[in-house]
């Protein structure tokens, strides 16, 4: 309601122009609800109930990171040069100046010391890209050694498996991009591992790469696959994965009062939703904390690529150090066969990550094909109740620790005063000793907490005293109530 100047507004009014909004709303409403039911919809979504416990934040730790790396992505893209095309360094890093340089490294240069609040932007993307695959990486986890992966959620598992290795591939992708000494080694092994596969590797390499490497094209094909085609692939899993939660009951710890066909919790309005908007900005703000603080892969230093120049000690971002560590681990195992030339670096970067994440992919039926187990589960189990299957995870846990430790063997043959062949021959004989000792010592643990029930994180039970009403003491069991009673 408008007043004429020279008015006040009274009760009334106030009241009448609140109502003629509400008015206003509930018919936008119903239009909207007459064209796409949206207002049933909305209400089922907002009924949703959440399992309030901290494990389930894990794959929203996740989401969060994504939301981060959209934003700052973006940033980046507008000052960004995706272009090998040489030229004169003549920005305000002197030790650069006039070097002959390519056009992306200068626009990461410029990016870094010429752009407000560029480097920043660079450093918390990076940092984002690390939490992220360490969030599904975790999420992972928690979904194999709960079991949650059983039916009816195959589904959900093997996407989130292509999750994790396409947030992989867009980190990747993006490292490739400041074409400095450090990603162009590393796409230097790219062009060298796919160059590995048998019959195809070929034409594969020279299909992503645009020709023979260093080839001039290389740069830009990756810019696309880094901020189209494994984004869209990315977004839509991550849409497809939450719709599938949606549609199916939530899984649950058990618990009192929680049973296979309901779910104890939260609603998803305003409870979980609240703590979903405070771990979207706590998880912002981390990822700012470390983009501003922690300096990560100071292009300046390393200098532009050169194809004949090398730098030690390189190691990649750490959700690919186990591909680079089982490659130094490898040996010349190289043949031909069929007029085709197998290469070495065919079975640590080819078909031990073919082999190991194909068995993660389909666990879901090899899991069920050896228990015989096909019924629908809810109720999530602990890692105890289950010693064979918790023991299997861990062992393939520390079947990719160790080549990741191999990744980094020149640092750790510095810190340790020994030579680099000392340390990978003792990380080749872990690499096939520890998932074995891993899987008996977890398999003994997990049995023997199931035996006995016990609670490793909880506080040992025992006696304790109560003061009574006539001014002794009394011992407590936690067992039985009152055992006896000692007056002073």
């Amino acid at each position: 309601m408008r007043l004429r100047h020279g008015q006040e507004a009274t009760a009334d009014d106030t009241g009448r122009q609140e109502r003629g909004d509400v008015d206003r709303f509930e018919r936008a409403q119903r239009w909207l609800d007459e064209r796409l039911g949206t207002t049933s919809f909305a209400r089922r979504a907002l009924r949703t109930v959440f399992p309030d416990h901290w494990s389930f934040l894990l794959g929203e730790i996740a989401l969060g990171c994504l939301v981060v790396l959209v934003v700052t992505g973006v940033f980046l893209t507008f000052f960004y040069t995706p272009d090998t095309r040489g030229l004169v360094y003549q920005g305000p890093y002197a030790p650069l100046k006039g070097e002959q340089v390519s056009a992306a490294y200068n626009s990461t240069l410029r990016l870094s010391f010429e752009v407000r609040a560029g480097l920043l932007m660079r450093q918390t993307h990076h940092w984002a890209t690390l939490v992220l695959v360490a969030a599904i990486v975790v999420h992972l986890c928690r979904v194999f050694f709960t079991r949650a992966f059983r039916r009816p959620r195959e589904l959900n598992w093997v996407i989130g498996v292509v999750l994790l290795l396409l947030a992989m591939a867009e980190g990747l992708t993006g490292y490739w991009l400041p074409d400095d000494l450090l990603s162009g080694a590393s796409i230097h092994i790219g062009y060298s591992v796919l160059f590995a596969i048998p019959v195809i590797g070929t034409r594969v390499a020279y299909l992503l790469f645009g020709g023979e490497f260093p080839a001039p094209d290389m740069i830009s094909r990756f810019y696309v696959f880094h901020v189209l085609l494994l984004p869209a692939l990315l977004l839509g899993l991550v849409g497809v994965h939450i719709a599938i939660v949606a549609l199916q009951r939530h899984t649950q710890f058990p618990g009192p009062g929680r049973t296979e066909r309901n779910v104890v919790g939260r609603r998803l309005w305003p409870q979980h939703a609240f703590t979903s908007v405070s771990l979207l900005l706590l998880v912002a703000a981390v990822c700012a904390g470390l983009g501003g603080l922690a300096q990560i892969n100071p292009v300046w230093q390393s200098g532009p690529f050169k194809a004949a120049n090398v730098t030690s000690p390189a190691q990649p971002d750490w959700y690919l150090g186990w591909v680079d560590g089982l490659l130094r681990l490898s040996g010349p195992w190289s043949f031909k066969d069929f007029g085709y030339t197998v290469s070495e670096n065919f079975w640590p970067a080819i078909l031990f990550p073919g082999i190991a994440f194909g068995v993660l992919t389909l666990w879901p039926w090899i899991e069920r094909r050896l228990t015989g187990d096909r019924a629908a589960h809810h109720l999530l189990d602990r890692p105890r109740d289950a010693p064979a299957h918790t023991a299997t995870g861990l062992a393939g846990l520390v079947g990719f620790f160790i080549p990741f430790l191999a990744g980094g063997n020149d640092i750790l043959a510095v810190l340790l005063n020994v030579s680099v062949e000392t340390v990978t021959r003792v990380l080749r004989y872990a690499l096939f000793i520890a998932p074995v000792l891993t899987w008996l010592v977890a398999f003994w643990v997990c049995r023997s907490l199931r035996a006995t029930q016990v609670h490793p994180a909880a506080p040992t039970a025992g006696l304790r005293l109560r003061r009574t009403a006539s001014g002794g003491y009394e011992t407590i069991r936690p067992d039985s109530g009152s055992s006896g009673t000692h007056v002073e």
